[in-house]
């Protein structure tokens, strides 16, 4: 180890065949984790769901296991004879039929891969939590770092409740001597966004004309292979038991959109909305999809709610105490518009009409 300069704190340094393991890493954040890794010569223990896809790590030189976070004995198993362990795994929804399964998952899963890593030795434990669990200030000149506290009546639904007392399973370990650090992503778009993450959805309603509107709201944009490079700074870097926000541009929505319009040739989005139209919109789609049809909403209480918020931080610590860098949200939102495309998620309609800006 070496000790950073002026910071009394002793690097830990990522060597070449490391045996070091990720959870959720076929995930859209773990899966930039594998592949930074991997560029940095890493043997990669890939812990994957049982019975998930597998497409964002298939053709990878890695060593793939089946391992559900909340077996803590196949935990166990997994993590044998790893060095280092990143825990992305988490039920990142704002619906789910079985409410608890958001505790079981990324509260009970957390302790599960905290206790398993401290059992086989891990040296360094990566925590994913979420700029959910951070506080707010008010309007979009303010941003937020990670000494404002969460404010109880902010974490409105199953995931920020479950991520918040997941985050706090973190800190109590660190607290007690395992050298756990913990990262806040922002907002990620990039390659690779499967599913697609709320942010992503975001953007391919634009690509595909289902976006009449916008509600005035802001965020964080970041591209995801830069919160790849920042976990594997954490890593090296990270204090035990310090958080970390990870981020990019602050952007509005109506900023987002317009440099997606720009990039892409399509129409920009003109009309905005109240918010308490989309909470409405929320309310009705909570009630009809989710209790009545049994499926996901279109458009979910928790994020219509999250709208109304302006998301907007500050993360000067990674930068100034990891050297943390990000490039422009522009190249973000192009990377992710074209993935979206070259992967068919966009109509093909739409598609032609697409003339790339770079």
């Amino acid at each position: 180890m070496t000790e950073l300069p002026g910071t009394g704190t002793a690097e830990w340094v990522l060597e070449p065949g490391d045996r070091v393991a990720v959870t959720g890493s076929a995930g859209f954040i773990g899966s930039a984790i594998v592949r930074a890794l991997i560029d940095r010569g890493a043997r990669v223990v890939a812990l994957l769901e049982p019975g998930g896809s597998t497409a964002n790590v298939d053709g990878l030189d890695l060593e793939r296991v089946a391992a559900d976070v909340r077996d803590r004995a196949a935990l166990d198993g997994a993590l044998a004879g790893t060095r280092a362990v990143f825990h992305t795994a988490a039920l990142f929804q704002f619906w789910s039929r079985r409410p608890e399964d958001f505790y079981d998952v990324n509260v009970d899963g957390t302790r599960n891969v905290i206790s398993a890593a401290l059992k086989a030795g891990c040296e360094r434990i990566v925590y994913t939590s979420t700029v959910a669990t951070i506080g707010l200030h008010q309007g979009r000149d303010h941003p937020a770092d990670e000494r404002v506290p969460a404010r109880i009546h902010h974490l409105f639904g199953f995931y920020k409740q479950s991520k918040y007392v997941a985050e706090h399973e973190a800190l109590r370990a660190a607290a007690e001597g395992a050298p756990v650090a913990l990262v806040h992503p922002t907002f990620p778009l990039g390659p690779r966004d499967v599913r697609p993450t709320p942010t992503g959805r975001v953007l391919l309603d634009f690509l595909n004309g289902r976006m009449p509107g916008y509600v005035d709201t802001s965020m964080n944009v970041v591209h995801v292979d830069d919160l790849a490079r920042g976990h594997l700074l954490v890593l090296e870097r990270g204090r035990s038991g310090r958080s970390y926000i990870l981020g990019g541009e602050n952007l509005s929505m109506r900023t987002m959109l317009d440099h997606a319009a720009r990039i892409t040739g399509l129409p920009a989005v003109s009309r905005r909305w109240p918010a308490a139209i989309g909470v409405a919109v929320g309310h009705v789609s909570q009630l009809v999809e989710g209790r009545l049809l049994g499926r996901e909403p279109r458009v979910s209480l928790e994020a219509a709610r999250m709208a109304r918020e302006h998301m907007v931080f500050d993360d000067s610590r990674a930068r100034s105490e990891l050297g943390y860098t990000s490039r422009p949200a522009t190249e973000a939102i192009r990377d992710s518009a074209r993935w979206f495309v070259d992967h068919h998620y966009v109509h093909p309609e739409r598609a032609r009409r697409i003339r790339w800006v770079d």
